[in-house]
């Protein structure tokens, strides 16, 4: 424990529509890491919170995520998210090796060959929407429902399923001290469920992402069952959560900022483009994710960090980093491209990045292509916020057209 520094209590709980939260901006003002204290967990950490200094959190392999395990570790959530044995917490090489083999399932080419089952679940929700009428909740018709359908669809998770692992996984995200219980009965019954389809699906498979990483070689190497299971896991918890409050984040803005709807109703083409400006721009979740403990003392951004200190970095505030992006806070539509964080860094980037991103493209787009009168349906203030998640995303978005 380093003595002479302030801790600061953070419960980075503010959930003002897509404002960025005034605490996390605070602590970017102060220019070098802050010793914080979190809702939960035995100890405090470190924030790192400018670009360079999260890249360098992130690539060292003197602060291990695996070395978290075991430990009650400073956390958003009552119940760590990340099991033991996903991939989220483990060290090179054991990561390389995992990642290696489970992002052969997320090639370009896969993900190409992916996007007409995206196109077409997207297509049949939009049809209901449609049938429905205006006004529809574009977040219960839409974005909860895409990325949730999609992941499940190409997991090989039959339907009928489909809405207990969903609320399966809301448990996990829930920040309250009264849902220690309900998470951990959560994460218990969705690993035995991923377990047990791994089982079958390496006696029978078949054209699902499952099956997919089952198959990958790198030489004599492949994924073993409970590596293959936690990797699936992994993929439900992140199609519920990434895609499916992007969905609706991005929409939101382009129904309350004009001018962006205006450019890409004049040039379409730069889809990719503008949502990558909207990703690094909006503040996806509230607070920090999973931490690293130093393995030995060292010097991170100007500060000595001794070993077995806690150190949480914020994608959030390293994608506002003045020095990284001039005028962080505009979303600049000329920005030239510079990688964003929002799909994190280093050897934590997620692996399934060109899915969601594949599924962005077609929700927008598809979206802005059979609605062309696309608007809110209530005055922006009136849209309520999630408050009871580590997550940033409106409850409904209801629109008419």
């Amino acid at each position: 424990m380093t003595a002479d520094h302030e801790t600061v209590t953070c419960l980075f709980d503010f959930s003002e529509a897509l404002e960025f939260d005034p605490a996390l901006a605070h602590l970017m003002r102060r220019g070098s890491p802050t010793r914080i204290r979190l809702p939960y967990g035995d100890a405090d950490a470190w924030l790192v919170t400018g670009f360079d200094a999260v890249r360098q959190v992130t690539t060292d392999l003197r602060l291990s995520r695996a070395g978290i395990i075991g430990h009650d570790y400073p956390r958003m959530t009552p119940e760590p998210i990340v099991s033991p044995e996903s991939i989220n917490v483990m060290d090179p090489p054991h990561s390389s090796r995992v990642r290696h083999l489970a992002s052969q399932a997320f090639t370009p080419q896969h993900v190409e060959g992916m996007r007409h089952r995206i196109t077409r679940l997207a297509d049949r929700l939009l049809d209901r929407m449609e049938e429905h009428g205006p006004p529809a909740d574009l977040v219960s018709h839409l974005a909860d429902a895409l990325p949730h359908h999609t992941i499940l669809d190409l997991l090989g998770v039959e339907r009928r399923e489909w809405p207990r692992i969903q609320e399966s996984v809301h448990q996990l995200l829930v920040v309250g001290a009264d849902n220690k219980e309900a998470a951990a009965t959560a994460k218990a019954d969705l690993t035995a469920y991923f377990a047990k389809l791994v089982d079958q699906r390496r006696d029978t498979p078949g054209p699902d992402l499952i099956s997919t990483m089952a198959a990958a070689r790198d030489g004599e190497e492949q994924l073993d069952d409970k590596e293959l299971a936690v990797t699936a896991l992994m993929l439900a918890l992140s199609g519920q959560d990434t895609a499916t409050c992007q969905i609706s984040n991005i929409v939101y803005l382009l129904l309350t900022r004009p001018e962006l709807l205006r450019h890409l109703r004049r040039q379409p083409e730069t889809l990719a483009d503008v949502l990558h400006e909207m990703l690094r721009h909006i503040p996806f979740r509230k607070g920090v994710g999973i931490p690293r403990i130093a393995l030995e003392d060292l010097e991170l951004d100007g500060v000595r960090v001794r070993a077995g200190d806690y150190v949480h970095v914020s994608y959030l505030t390293a994608n506002r980093d003045p020095e990284r992006y001039p005028n962080p806070h505009i979303i600049d539509l000329d920005r030239p491209s510079s990688p964003h964080m929002t799909f994190g860094w280093g050897g934590h980037r997620c692996i399934a990045m060109p899915l969601a991103m594949a599924e962005l493209e077609v929700a927008a787009g598809r979206l802005l292509e059979r609605f062309p009168g696309l608007r809110l349906a209530v005055p922006p203030e009136e849209v309520r916020w999630d408050t009871k998640t580590i997550r940033r995303f409106p409850l409904e978005l209801p629109v008419t057209w």
